[in-house]
């Protein structure tokens, strides 16, 4: 069986990046400014953990901004590897990104409601170097653009795997229970997880350990 890439996502500290990368952790997420969620942090902080953690692990920009304008802004004070874009583009895209910072990885969520999912995963991966599967709902008055904590319909997130291109992440209700379900069912390149490693809000080495036990491949 092919390697997954684990993802811990809502980083708050360099302890708990560490923390992280102790255990088996390849990136990391950072959470900048949201509607609503977990894991919020300054931008100062993220830059910190971006600098401080070893350069083959992969820190991730959590950005809510929509336009690619507001999005480069956003970047050039974290420079972290990846950037990942948690609700859909309204102004610019993909490309532009892209051109304007080649070497930096850029990753859309999609978050995961019905069937018309899966074509709108295989429009988007023609533009992305990543593919982010989550929970939540982009269409609330309060926008809910991710950290939920709550599984989606993976049969969905199946047929995506299966017919885009890129690598895919599989997000939302994952923890050491259904971690080896999740990887079984789905295959995806890589598992993030929040809430399922932590404890009131912080990341809980005892819980982390128990899930990288649990998919120990």
């Amino acid at each position: 069986m092919k390697k997954t890439h684990i993802k811990i996502c809502c980083v708050s500290s360099v302890q708990e990046a560490n923390l992280a990368i102790k255990y088996g952790a390849s990136a990391l997420g950072l959470v900048g400014n949201m509607p609503s969620g977990p894991g919020i942090i300054s931008d100062s902080l993220i830059a910190e953990i971006a600098c401080e953690v070893p350069k083959h692990i992969q820190t991730f920009l959590l950005t809510s901004e929509t336009k690619v304008e507001d999005i480069l802004k956003h970047y050039s004070k974290v420079n972290t590897t990846t950037i990942q874009i948690v609700d859909a583009l309204t102004e610019g895209t993909h490309q532009q990104l892209k051109n304007e910072l080649p070497t930096v990885k850029i990753v859309q969520v999609l978050h995961i409601l019905n069937e018309s999912s899966i074509e709108e995963a295989l429009q988007i991966s023609k533009n992305v170097d990543v593919i982010l599967l989550d929970s939540g709902n982009p269409n609330l008055k309060t926008k809910e653009l991710g950290g939920t904590g709550r599984v989606h319909n993976w049969e969905i997130s199946k047929k995506i795997v299966e017919n885009v291109k890129v690598p895919v992440f599989l997000a939302g209700g994952i923890n050491q229970l259904n971690a080896t379900e999740a990887i079984e069912k789905v295959q995806p390149y890589g598992l993030d997880l929040c809430s399922g490693v932590r404890t009131n809000g912080k990341l809980d080495e005892t819980k982390l350990k128990a899930f990288f036990e649990a998919i120990k491949q």
